[in-house]
C-alpha cells in the first residue's frame, strides 16, 4: 500500500521550538527509533514539522518594518477619525472608516494561506488596529466622548476575538494591550488612588497567569503571552505597593473593583482546577503577591521620606526581600518554562526596584560619594544572591531532566 506525499502549501506551517527544545525532541526520536517505535522517515518528518527559533528571526527586519509599517497607518487611520474627517456627514465617516477595518480582515484572512507569516501578520495588525479606530467612530457619531474608557474595552474585546477565532498573536498583542489600558483605567475613574490602583494591577496580573495557565491546553503561543505579561504585571505590582506614597488615601470600592476581584480569582480558580504540578504554583504565586501587595499598601509608614525611622526602614527592607524573592520566582519559572523574557523581566525589575527604594531609604541619610558606596555594595550583595539562586533553581532542573 503507497501513500502519497502531501505537496506543502506555500505558508509554512512549520512550529517554531527553541534549540532546548529541539534537542529533546532529536534526542527522543533516537531512542524511539531505536526501540522500533518510528522508523528513520517517520523520525524525519516529525522533525521537519518543527524549525529553530533562530530560523524564524532570519526575517525580522522585514517583519519589523511590516509590523511598524502597520503600526503607522493605523494609527494614523485613527488619527484622521479625530481630526481630518470633520467635513463629512457621520454615517459616511463611519462607513469609511468600517470599509478600511473590514477589508483589512476579510482580505488578510481569505488570503492567509498565499501570504508570507510577516505580511499576514500586518494585515491584522491594521484590522486590529482599525477596528479601534471603528470603535471610536461610531462613539462620535453618537456624541460619546474620546475619553470613555469603555470604548477601549470595546476594542478590547473585539480584537480578542479576532485573536482567538484565527489563533493569530498580533491582535492578540492588541487586545490585551487595550485591555489592560481599560482594566485599570475604568475603576479609576471615578475616584483614583494608590490602593486602588495596586489592586486593580495585582487583579490583572492574577488573572493574566491564570488565563496562561490554561492556555496551556493547546493554545502555547497564546499562554506565552498571557504568563509575560501577567509576569510583568505582577513586578508592577510590588513595585508600586512598595512605594511609600502609595496609600489608602481616597480609596473606594466600587463595581469595576469588585467585578475585578471576582474574576480574578474565578480565572485562579479555573487554572488550580485545570493545572497538573508545579503549574499550579503560578496562579498561587500571583495571588500571593497580591495579598502581599495588599498588605503592604495597608501598612502605612508616612509619606514623608525627609525622616527615615525604623518603620520606614522595615517597610523599605520587607519591600526588597520580598522583591528579590518574586525576582528569583520569575527566573525559575523562566528557566522552567524555557522563555528568558521572564528571566529578563525578572533581572530588569529588580535592578530598577532596588534602585529607587536604595534612593529613597539611603538618599535621605547619606550624602555624596558614601551614597554611591552603599548603592554599590546593596546592588553587589542582591545580584550576587540573586545569581546564586538562578544557578541553584538550573543546576535543579538540569538534574531533574536528565
Amino acid at each position: 500500500m503507497t501513500t502519497s506525499t502531501p505537496q506543502r502549501e506555500p505558508h509554512d506551517h512549520r512550529r517554531d521550538a527553541t534549540a532546548v527544545q529541539l534537542g529533546w525532541l532529536r534526542r527522543e526520536l533516537a531512542d524511539w527509533q531505536s526501540a522500533g517505535i518510528v522508523d528513520a522517515t517517520q523520525a524525519a518528518a516529525i522533525s521537519d514539522r518543527y524549525r529553530t527559533v533562530s530560523e524564524t528571526r532570519r526575517f525580522s527586519l522585514g517583519r519589523l518594518l511590516l509590523a511598524l509599517g502597520a503600526l503607522f497607518v493605523g494609527v494614523g487611520l485613527i488619527w484622521l477619525v479625530a481630526a481630518n474627517l470633520d467635513q463629512l456627514p457621520p454615517l459616511l465617516r463611519f462607513a469609511v472608516v468600517a470599509a478600511f477595518w473590514l477589508a483589512f480582515l476579510v482580505g488578510g484572512e481569505l488570503a492567509a494561506p498565499r501570504l508570507t507569516p510577516g505580511v499576514l501578520g500586518a494585515l491584522r495588525l491594521l484590522a486590529a488596529l482599525t477596528f479601534g479606530a471603528t470603535i471610536f467612530q461610531a462613539a462620535q457619531s453618537m456624541q460619546v466622548p474620546a475619553y470613555e474608557p469603555l470604548l477601549l474595552g470595546l476594542w478590547s474585546a473585539g480584537t480578542l476575538l479576532h485573536a482567538y477565532l484565527t489563533r493569530a498573536v498580533t491582535p492578540l498583542l492588541v487586545g490585551i494591550a487595550t485591555g489592560l489600558v481599560w482594566w485599570i483605567w475604568q475603576p479609576l475613574a471615578g475616584a483614583g488612588s494608590g490602593a486602588g490602583a495596586v489592586l486593580a494591577i495585582g487583579t490583572a496580573s492574577v488573572l493574566a497567569v491564570s488565563l496562561a495557565v490554561v492556555h496551556d491546553r493547546g493554545l502555547e503561543r497564546f499562554a506565552a503571552v498571557w504568563r509575560t505579561v501577567g509576569c510583568a504585571l505582577a513586578m508592577v505590582t510590588l513595585f508600586a505597593a512598595a512605594i511609600p506614597y502609595t496609600t489608602t488615601d481616597g480609596f473606594e470600592w466600587n463595581v469595576w473593583l469588585v467585578l475585578g476581584l471576582v474574576a480574578a480569582l474565578a480565572a485562579a480558580t479555573a487554572a488550580l482546577a485545570l493545572a497538573r504540578g508545579t503549574a499550579r504554583l503560578e496562579p498561587l504565586g500571583a495571588l500571593g503577591v497580591l495579598a502581599f501587595s495588599v498588605l503592604m499598601v495597608l501598612w502605612d509608614t508616612g509619606t514623608d521620606t525627609s525622616s527615615v525611622d525604623a518603620a520606614d526602614w522595615a517597610h523599605a527592607a520587607v519591600g526588597v526581600a520580598a522583591y528579590v524573592v518574586v525576582a528569583v520566582g520569575l527566573a525559575a519559572l523562566g528557566t522552567l518554562r524555557d522563555t528568558p523574557a521572564l528571566t529578563a523581566i525578572a533581572m530588569t525589575a529588580l535592578v530598577v526596584f532596588t534602585t529607587f527604594q536604595s534612593f529613597a531609604v539611603f538618599a535621605a541619610i547619606i550624602q555624596g560619594a558614601w551614597l554611591f558606596v552603599v548603592l554599590g555594595l546593596v546592588f553587589l550583595g542582591t545580584g550576587f544572591l540573586f545569581d546564586r539562586a538562578r544557578r541553584g533553581i538550573s543546576a535543579n532542573l538540569e538534574g531533574a531532566d536528565s
